[in-house]
C-alpha cells in the first residue's frame, strides 16, 4: 500500500483508487469466517464510543442478516488511532473503524479507508452542512457521520441573574463580564481556559474563522499562527494576565466542584458538555443555561467544534455492504437517539434524528433557551475548516507549548508561533508539499 507523499484532492483520490484495488483483492481481516453459525454476515467494529455496546446489541436484535461484533479499544489519542493505523498496515483492520472528524485525514493517509461516495450519496441532504463537509475533505465521502460537537457557552444562570449580569454575545462583552464576575465575588472566575487542551484551543481558533490548514492544488497551506488564531491567543493571554479566568484543567474533580460551588460561573465546551454537566453535578438542576458562543464579528457569527464522531469502512473489508448496513442504521435510525438518551444527551449529525433526540432527552436540567435550539444554531454557525494530516499530533504540540504559559516562560501568541514552525517542519519532513500562510 503506497503512502501518498503529496496531499491534494487529486492525491486523496489516488489513495482511494489504491484502497479499492485492495478491496478487490479480498484480503482477509482476522482469519475469521465472514458469516456466523446462523448464516448472518459478520461485521467487525472497533470503537471507544460510550454506549456502543448498547447500539450494537439493539442492531443485532432487530434483524438477522448482519451480525456486528464489537471490540472496545482505547480512546483515539490514548492509543486508539495508533491501534487502528497499525492494523491497517498489518492488513488485519476491522470492517469498521472509529474516526473523529479531526482524525479522518490521518487515517485516510494510510490508504486504509474505503471510498463510500456512491453508496451514501442519498444521505447527503439529511445531515447538517458542517457534518457532511466533515466526512468529505476532498469532495469524496470517507465516513458516515454519527454526532456533532459545536461549541457553546454553559453558564450559571442563577448567579448571572442574582448579580444582574447579561450573558455576553461578543468576546468584548465576555471580557467585561469576566471583570464583573470577579467584582461580584473575588474568589470566583467566569470560566477556565484549559492550557493543557490542544483540541479546545483548536475549536476556539476555528471560531475565529482562520483555518490552520488549506489545500491549494497539490500543496498544503499551513497557518497555525494566522491573524485570527493570534487574536484568539492574545485575548486569552490578556484575561489570564488580569487574573479574570482560571488556567487549570477541565474535567477534574476540583473543576467540577468549582462549577457546583460557584467558584466558576461558566464553561466553554462542545455539545457533549450537556451530558458532562448532567452527570458530573446532577444536584445543579435549575441552575445552568446554554448560550451561543460569543463571536468576533456580529455580522458573521461563528463558533468551532471540539470533537464529533464518524465511522469509516476499511478498504480491505470483505463485507463493505454489510458494514454500511450497520452504519446507515447507526447514523439514521430513530431508535439510536432513543437508546442514547438512556445514558447521554446525543446531538446527532443526522437532522431527523436530532428531532428525535429533542423529544426524548429529558429537558428538566437546564433553564433558559431550549438546549437543542441553541446547539442547532451553533451547528449552523460552524464555518469551513480542513483538518491537516498532522492534526492529532498538533494537539499535543499546542498543549505542550501552552503548558509553559502559566509559569510566565512564554505567552500564548509566542507559543503559537512556535507550534506553527513545528507543524510546517513536521509536514515537510514527511515529504508533503507545504506553503506557509501568513503567520503574524
Amino acid at each position: 500500500m503506497a503512502h501518498p507523499l503529496g496531499w491534494s484532492r487529486r492525491t486523496l483520490l489516488r489513495a482511494s483508487a489504491g484502497a479499492a484495488a485492495l478491496t478487490a483483492g479480498g484480503v482477509g481481516l482476522t482469519g475469521c469466517s465472514s458469516t456466523t453459525a446462523s448464516g448472518a454476515t459478520r461485521v467487525t467494529l472497533w470503537s471507544w464510543m460510550t454506549g456502543m455496546d448498547s447500539y450494537v446489541a439493539a442492531f443485532n436484535a432487530a434483524q438477522r442478516e448482519v451480525h456486528v461484533e464489537l471490540s472496545v479499544i482505547a480512546a483515539g489519542l490514548s492509543g486508539g488511532y495508533a491501534q487502528q493505523t497499525n492494523a491497517i498496515k498489518a492488513h488485519n483492520a476491522p470492517d469498521i473503524l472509529h474516526v473523529e472528524y479531526q482524525g479522518l485525514i490521518q487515517l485516510l493517509a494510510t490508504g486504509g479507508l474505503r471510498d463510500i461516495t456512491e453508496e451514501t450519496a442519498d444521505l447527503a441532504d439529511g445531515y447538517s452542512p458542517a457534518a457532511w463537509r466533515a466526512v468529505r475533505p476532498d469532495g469524496r465521502t470517507w465516513a458516515v457521520p454519527m454526532d456533532m460537537a459545536p461549541m457553546a457557552f454553559y453558564y450559571r444562570a442563577d448567579l448571572f441573574e442574582e448579580h444582574g449580569i447579561e450573558v455576553p454575545r461578543s468576546w468584548e462583552e465576555f471580557a467585561a463580564v469576566a471583570q464583573q464576575v470577579r467584582d461580584a465575588d473575588p474568589a470566583a472566575r467566569l470560566t477556565t481556559f484549559p492550557l493543557n487542551d490542544g483540541s479546545f484551543f483548536a475549536g476556539m481558533s476555528w471560531g475565529a474563522g482562520d483555518p490552520w490548514w488549506r489545500i491549494e492544488g497539490d500543496t498544503w497551506v499551513v497557518d497555525v499562527a494566522g491573524e485570527g488564531t493570534l487574536r484568539t491567543g492574545g485575548f486569552w493571554q490578556d484575561l489570564l494576565d488580569a487574573d479574570l479566568v482560571a488556567g487549570g484543567a477541565t474535567g477534574t474533580q476540583d473543576w467540577i466542584a468549582a462549577l457546583h460551588t460557584g467558584r466558576l460561573w461558566g464553561y466553554l465546551g462542545a455539545a457533549w458538555g450537556v451530558g458532562t454537566l448532567k452527570k458530573s453535578i446532577p444536584d445543579d438542576t435549575g441552575r445552568w443555561a446554554v448560550a451561543l458562543m460569543p463571536t468576533w464579528d456580529p455580522a458573521r457569527p461563528a463558533n468551532g467544534m471540539q470533537g464529533g464522531t464518524a465511522f469509516s469502512v476499511s478498504a480491505e473489508s470483505g463485507v463493505p455492504e454489510a458494514a454500511l448496513t450497520f452504519l446507515r442504521w447507526l447514523s439514521t435510525d430513530p431508535e439510536v437517539p432513543r437508546i442514547g438518551a438512556t445514558f447521554t444527551s446525543p446531538f446527532p449529525a443526522y437532522l431527523p434524528n436530532r428531532d428525535v433526540a429533542r423529544e426524548v432527552v429529558a429537558d428538566d436540567y437546564f433553564i433558559g433557551d431550549p438546549v437543542y435550539e441553541v446547539l442547532d444554531e451553533a451547528d449552523a454557525r460552524v464555518p469551513e475548516w480542513t483538518w491537516g494530516p498532522n492534526a492529532l499530533g498538533l494537539f499535543s504540540s499546542v498543549a505542550d507549548a501552552l503548558g509553559r504559559v502559566s509559569s510566565g516562560a512564554t505567552t500564548i501568541p509566542d507559543a503559537l508561533r512556535g507550534v506553527h514552525r513545528t507543524a510546517v517542519a513536521t509536514m515537510r519532513d514527511r515529504g508533503l508539499s507545504v506553503r506557509e500562510g501568513s503567520p503574524a
